[in-house]
């Protein structure tokens, strides 16, 4: 069923609400995980559901915590453009930021992970609090954990100071100042008696929404990164509630092995035609599957005859990843087995269509009727071939 991105919040809301005829059977959802392709809503979804808990105008207390784009936007950086010397990361003073590197003390435990995940060699260091002068000669205080340089040790007795790192470093700095405080977060809550408790400020916690954490790892820390959520969440003995969307197959996958049941949900938000959104239910035990995923929906796509340039770009990608799986050498492989008599049009033909053209004409949406056919012939032939376990009864040529 199609609807916003505001009453998809509000249903995530619902079912992780627990209503008093439930309450005593304990029936709450805990963790609800849900994929998406990029550019199909989980950022703005993830800020539709923080306005619905916390309206700007109720923020008093905290009740909803979430990692997503608008967390990266507290960091931005100071590149010196004049002298190119020092360069540093601006930390934006809220609470998230304040209350984790400062009231928490938790900066060595950023660093500790930061590392983990990059390189021992490869150091953040916070500022202490310092004084400088504005344009008018006035003493301005620059406060302690407001600022963070990168040094690199180069292998002797130099290091390279106020380094550049990578977007993707630079993201995954970020998402290790956010897990540092989710920790504190969950050991907090966890204390019941509300006097112990390392800090209050959570104490109106209710759900923690995490949007596609530090997508620039490998596959190897991706994986290690999942079950480190998975487990962090596991123990967390306290009503809190959990939401993570992600457009990581693999990513997806290990936190569904992790979590499963009980109290557990998982989803796929799509985008539909008349610019909404659909949030379908996976309830099943079977692990999510990108190539069953996308060869459905282009199957869908191709039946209503709604084809654009984007859904070719979709079908090579998951021919590319279907041949990798299949140990073939190309994805062009994959057609040369269909019972298409000479592969190499429809092969040149894809190519076109998802390379950049300096012609802006061949960047246009549109696709003629050609092409529509084409595609619908690729896609019934390889689902067919291949024996995936799909009806390709609604595609008609």
């Amino acid at each position: 069923m199609s609807q916003s991105l505001t009453e998809i919040a509000q249903s995530l809301k619902d079912a992780q609400n627990v209503t008093r005829a439930k309450a005593a059977q304990s029936s709450d959802v805990k963790v609800q995980l849900i994929y998406a392709f990029n550019g199909n809503g989980k950022t703005r979804l993830s800020k539709e559901f923080k306005d619905l808990i916390a309206p700007k105008d109720e923020e008093a207390e905290i009740k909803a915590l979430y990692y997503n784009a608008f967390t990266e936007d507290l960091f931005y950086w100071d590149n010196d453009l004049d002298a190119d010397i020092n360069r540093k990361l601006i930390i934006h003073p809220n609470n998230f930021t304040s209350l984790v590197l400062k009231d928490l003390g938790q900066g060595p435990n950023v660093i500790e992970k930061f590392q983990h995940y990059t390189s021992d060699k490869l150091t953040p260091l916070f500022n202490e609090e310092y004084i400088v002068k504005n344009e008018r000669n006035e003493d301005v205080t620059i406060p302690a954990y407001s600022e963070v340089t990168f040094s690199i040790d180069s292998g002797d007795d130099d290091n390279i100071p106020n380094a550049k790192i990578s977007k993707g470093e630079e993201s995954n700095f970020i998402w290790c100042v956010f897990y540092s405080l989710l920790e504190q977060v969950i050991e907090a809550l966890n204390t019941v008696e509300l006097d112990d408790r390392v800090t209050d400020s959570f104490n109106s916690l209710e759900y923690v929404f995490i949007d596609d954490p530090v997508s620039s790892l490998d596959d190897s820390h991706l994986i290690e990164l999942a079950v480190n959520i998975a487990e962090l969440i596991k123990s967390s003995q306290s009503e809190l509630k959990f939401i993570i969307t992600t457009h990581n197959p693999l990513f997806f996958n290990v936190l569904f092995n992790e979590f499963k049941k009980p109290k557990f949900k998982k989803y796929v938000l799509t985008k539909t035609e008349d610019g909404n959104f659909e949030l379908i239910n996976q309830n099943n035990d079977s692990p999510f599957s990108y190539h069953l995923h996308v060869f459905s929906l282009l199957r869908d796509t191709a039946s209503s005859e709604t084809i654009e340039k984007y859904h070719f770009h979709l079908l090579r990608n998951v021919l590319e990843k279907t041949a990798t799986f299949l140990n073939y050498s190309d994805w062009g492989e994959l057609i040369r087995k269909t019972p298409l008599e000479d592969e190499t049009p429809y092969v040149k033909r894809i190519l076109n269509l998802t390379s950049h053209s300096k012609d802006s004409g061949e960047e246009s949406r549109l696709i003629n009727a050609g092409d529509k056919r084409m595609f619908k012939r690729i896609l019934k032939d390889i689902i067919e071939t291949f024996n995936f376990n799909i009806n390709t009864a609604s595609i008609n040529i």
